[in-house]
């Protein structure tokens, strides 16, 4: 299963998108994770410093 975002918790600054090795990840207001893009490595929900993405 791909990354979840909590759009509630995600302030859009943008750091799961630059963390992200496989690019994702989009940020306009909110993040925006391609489920079918996604590799479910995780790097995202380590790198979120709100706790706003989960696997």
């Amino acid at each position: 299963m791909p990354a979840v975002v909590d759009k509630e918790k995600c302030t859009g600054c943008g750091t799961c998108a630059e963390a992200c090795p496989v690019d994702a990840i989009k940020v306009e207001d909110k993040a925006e994770i391609d489920a079918e893009t996604c590799i479910e490595c995780g790097t995202c929900v380590d790198e979120c410093p709100e706790n706003a993405i989960s696997l």
